[in-house]
């Protein structure tokens, strides 16, 4: 069957009230839209075919209609109309991101909050390195009383190090050969590649020192996962309680013990390729916990190798062209907060000038 614009427009109305009042909508009450132009026999009959079709639920005989997962769905692709932020809810979301956080996952947790109080939902804040991270160099510096610095410096200019106690049978002749040999062999390749045999070669390699070598692959490779797993944060559970479908205890007590990181700790993956905004209705989620919500997310960079991911999880009677606008208002402002002033150019003549 067809899906005429008249059935869109009845779709779109009803998704639109039912955001509104979580109550099932009649025909009467479609009818009485200022912009609606079909009679209510009408508009019964187009919410059958939407029924047959669907989009639409009917919760109880003698009730109105509920939108299903397929009406969420056809309606955030295509029916949905661009919500404009208001100047109140622009002054608030700046003021909210007036201070700049200086250090990465404390942005996690705090956006986290923010863009939960923004919404009354619940949110969740994800930061990343883009891409895999290798090592870049190796550095071991002795450091007295038999011990040393092992200086790890990552591809993405992430420097760590440890201090690592020296066997006394090793020598500073013995550190620099090992130096060179795990600058040679272990630099520039992925986690994957940090293998048992790749242990076992540098080891045979590395005389005296060979001792220090798995001491130091430890470290390494728990670096680099460290540096690829990403901070996550997750705030406002209790905030779902506020929209009617929670009224159910046991239902809201199912959903808020799964809000956690582990259960939401695929959604970055599924942003994978995905610029921009992406909303996936209740059974479209990854975790079995969300199968009867739905998830709003958006992905951005942050400067310096940096792609930040911020969302929510609610209801999917949730007001989706309100959320999105909100997120992307927010991920549009931290992007601009964390990215780096552009160097000032030298006008022409003065360029001239020095040449």
């Amino acid at each position: 069957m067809e899906l005429t614009e008249r059935k869109k427009k009845v779709l779109r109305s009803i998704v639109d009230l039912y955001i509104r009042t979580a109550e099932p909508v009649g025909s009467k009450a479609i009818a009485e839209l200022p912009d609606m132009k079909y009679s209510s026999a009408t508009i019964r009959n187009e919410m059958a075919d939407l029924t047959n079709l669907g989009y639409l639920e009917q919760p109880h005989t003698s009730a109105g209609r509920i939108p299903s997962a397929s009406g969420y769905r056809l309606y955030v692709d295509e029916l949905m109309a661009d919500y404009r932020l208001s100047v109140d809810e622009t002054k608030s979301i700046n003021a909210s991101l007036e201070e700049k956080m200086q250090r990465v996952d404390k942005m996690v947790e705090k956006v986290a909050k923010l863009v939960s109080q923004a919404t009354d939902l619940p949110a969740i804040s994800f930061s990343a390195r883009q891409g895999d991270a290798t090592v870049k160099r190796f550095e071991l510096i002795e450091a007295g009383s038999g011990s040393f610095i092992l200086v790890v410096m990552l591809s993405n200019d992430e420097v760590v190090n440890k201090l690592i106690k020296l066997p006394v049978n090793i020598s500073e002749t013995d550190l620099k050969l090992l130096s060179a040999l795990l600058n040679a062999t272990m630099t520039e390749i992925s986690l994957e590649e940090f293998t048992a045999g790749l242990l076992d070669r540098v080891m045979r390699s590395a005389g005296a020192a060979a001792s220090l070598v798995p001491v130091i692959v430890e470290f390494t490779t728990d670096t680099l996962r460290r540096s690829g797993s990403g901070n996550m944060a997750v705030a406002g559970q209790m905030r779902l309680l506020n929209h009617p479908e929670y009224r159910n205890i046991d239902k809201a007590q199912q959903v808020i013990s799964g809000l956690d990181e582990e259960a939401l700790s695929n959604l970055p993956a599924v942003m994978q390729g995905t610029n921009g905004t992406r909303v996936l209705v209740g059974p479209e989620n990854v975790a079995r916990e969300l199968k009867d919500t739905s998830v709003v997310m958006t992905k951005f960079d942050i400067g310096d190798g940096m792609e930040a991911m911020i969302g929510v999880v609610g209801p999917t009677r949730m007001d989706y062209a309100k959320v999105t606008a909100r997120l992307s208002y927010f991920a549009e402002s931290l992007s601009k907060m964390f990215a780096k002033p552009e160097a000032p150019q030298l006008p022409a003549s003065a360029i001239e000038e020095e040449a």
